[in-house]
């Protein structure tokens, strides 16, 4: 039997009425899951399945590696140490300070660049959330304006102050130290921390910030999308996917080309990497059961095409993880 908490939810206040409330959810729920299913703790890697509800990665690395990307997820990225290094954004580009933290909307292009850095060692801690993980109606609530705000101009990059950037330092690292729902009720709790933090700065133009190639609008790419998301253990061709497009096998090409700015198979490829990358972390499993089981049929190939995409080969991309995790 778990015992339920009852507070007049009309005698608190504000943001923290909303948390309060939530907290005592975490109770229930947490109660009731342990007599569910005792000693269960999920943590996973990214890339995120819709039912997560966001990825944590910690890592301390000597440089930056990764290229310029985009994502429909949104992301908060905390950098330390980090002096000289070089911030691109949309159409930003800045060279940084010894901390930073910022906030990138969807499909944003963006990344971090080694440029003039003096560090030996940077400490990164970044969080990847669906931009659906808030629903329209919860975020019209008056406690959430803020958050609701910050999240509409993150489609430009937000650049959260140096003073901020300290003050949540130690619960941004500390995030992954947090299970389950109390670590979904931090999440909002640092988000809202940031919405009305003094002196953001929007980095890039919104209008120029849209990222035509990753725009998955259209009904048909978001089918086909799922479909190769479902499949991607299977041997699927381009005329299977056409199909469930209602599409010719040239014209679905083309338009497939000009909607996700990769043709059939490089997108295949990235989905397969994606789900190759969460089975590497997640668990201890042969690399080479990983790769056919992600739908690839030459191991050589497989490493060839991880270490173009990732910069490292998969073995090295396993060691490089050991703390991160995603909390569903």
């Amino acid at each position: 039997m778990f015992l339920c908490p009852i507070v007049l939810f009309s005698e608190l206040s504000g943001i923290r009425r909303l948390y309060d409330f939530l907290s005592i959810l975490s109770v229930v729920a947490h109660q009731y899951h342990q007599l569910l299913m005792k000693n269960n703790k999920i943590r996973t890697i990214a890339p995120l399945k819709q039912s997560d509800c966001f990825a944590l990665f910690s890592e301390v690395k000597s440089s930056f590696n990764s290229p310029l990307h985009s994502h429909e997820e949104l992301e908060l990225n905390f950098i330390e140490n980090a002096g000289g290094a070089q911030r691109v954004v949309g159409d930003h580009i800045e060279e940084i300070g010894g901390l930073e933290l910022v906030l990138v909307g969807s499909n944003l292009q963006h990344g971090w660049f080694t440029h003039r850095l003096k560090s030996k060692e940077i400490k990164e801690v970044t969080i990847q959330f669906h931009k659906d993980l808030f629903d329209e109606k919860f975020l019209r609530r008056d406690q959430l304006n803020f958050i609701k705000s910050m999240l509409e101009k993150s489609s430009g990059g937000i650049l959260f102050s140096q003073t901020t950037a300290g003050q949540l330092a130690p619960r941004i690292t500390g995030l992954g130290k947090k299970n389950g729902f109390d670590s979904v009720l931090e999440l909002m709790s640092i988000l809202h921390n940031l919405s009305i933090s003094r002196n953001m700065r929007i980095l890039s133009d919104p209008i120029s910030s849209t990222n035509d190639q990753h725009s998955y609008s259209s009904t048909r790419i978001e089918k086909t999308l799922e479909y190769m998301n479902q499949n991607f253990d299977k041997q699927l061709s381009l005329p299977e996917v056409a199909k469930i497009a209602n599409m010719s096998n040239v014209s679905f090409s083309r338009f497939f080309k000009q909607a996700t700015g990769n043709n059939f198979i490089e997108s295949l490829n990235e989905i397969r990497l994606g789900h190759a990358s969460r089975i590497l972390i997640e668990t201890t499993r042969n690399i080479s059961d990983v790769a056919y089981d992600c739908g690839f049929n030459n191991i050589s190939n497989f490493n060839r095409l991880f270490k173009k995409k990732k910069g490292c080969t998969p073995k090295t991309f396993r060691e490089s993880f050991p703390v991160a995790r995603i909390f569903i």
